[in-house]
């Protein structure tokens, strides 16, 4: 079966996919601004941005940055944000492969942080941004400081995970935990990241650690209750497949998802391309199923 990545080797430190959706104004600057901060952090990388079914519009943004390592994959149809996703990570080249909100709510700025955090002595296997983490500065409405709080009870009730915040938009995950993780997962939209956690930790990637994060006002983002209701569907869900079908220790097949059109790779900057590779991660394309 022929899989997105076959024939790739590892040739970049890290991947950052940036999933978009009509992802608003702010988009072209922060692709400019994860570019410059990528540059400056002395790392070999690439950029993946993967529109969902995004109008064209949108998708002409990226276009100005292929020079710069940036790369376009079109999904036929508006699948979810984990849909989108899996098919950054099926064709990502990077040691870790991290994702990053479209939108600019988030700042690129926290790349560089976690990028230091992938150089520790023992590499942690998933990094994530945490609002709750006690160096973190977040302005929420309190509506959604109060959904999010009561979701953040709802998980640990149900799978007693150690972290504190599970839906903050900035995650790396070293490639070989996404390569045994991934094809076992179904979630394609917001509780990809859930399901991610717990696979993982099911699994046995144990090495967790937790990074601040700084969010302004939020301009784009919006909850109703009606993705309330599906992201606590679909999280009940994620505790029945765990705990009463026991899916997640069955093996599983890899499937190919649509992708309308995947641009050619643009080269890392030259600037980059004689930085050290770094060792621990296996050099194999990534599995990873619709």
């Amino acid at each position: 079966m022929s899989l997105y990545g076959e024939g790739k080797g590892v040739d970049r430190d890290v991947t950052i996919i940036v999933p978009f959706y009509n992802p608003g104004p702010r988009f072209g600057s922060h692709l400019a601004d994860i570019v410059d901060v990528l540059e400056a952090s002395g790392t070999t990388f690439e950029v993946i941005a993967v529109s969902d079914g995004s109008p064209e519009d949108s998708q002409q943004v990226v276009a100005k940055f292929e020079a710069h390592g940036v790369r376009l994959i079109t999904m036929a149809s508006n699948g979810g944000k984990g849909s989108a996703l899996r098919a950054g990570m099926a064709d990502a080249r990077g040691r870790y492969v991290g994702f990053i909100d479209a939108d600019g709510d988030i700042p690129a700025s926290l790349i560089t942080g976690f990028i230091a955090l992938t150089r520790a002595d023992e590499p942690p296997d998933i990094i994530l941004g945490s609002k709750r983490h006690p160096e973190s500065q977040v302005v929420y409405p309190l509506l959604r400081h109060c959904y999010s709080w009561c979701y953040q009870l709802l998980i640990g009730v149900l799978f007693h995970l150690p972290v504190r915040d599970t839906q903050t938009g900035i995650k790396f995950v070293r490639r070989d935990v996404l390569a045994a993780v991934v094809p076992r997962m179904l979630e394609k939209r917001f509780a990809f990241d859930l399901e991610l956690l717990v696979v993982a930790r099911h699994l046995g990637f144990r090495n967790v650690v937790e990074a601040p994060v700084q969010i302004g006002e939020r301009f784009t983002s919006t909850v109703s209750i009606h993705a309330v209701q599906g992201i606590v569907l679909d999280t009940l869900a994620i505790y029945y497949r765990l705990n009463i079908l026991k899916y997640y220790d069955r093996p599983h097949e890899v499937v190919v998802a649509p992708i309308t059109s995947i641009p050619p790779a643009s080269p890392a900057p030259s600037s980059l391309a004689t930085a050290p590779a770094r060792s621990g991660s296996p050099e194999t394309p990534l599995d990873i199923p619709s």
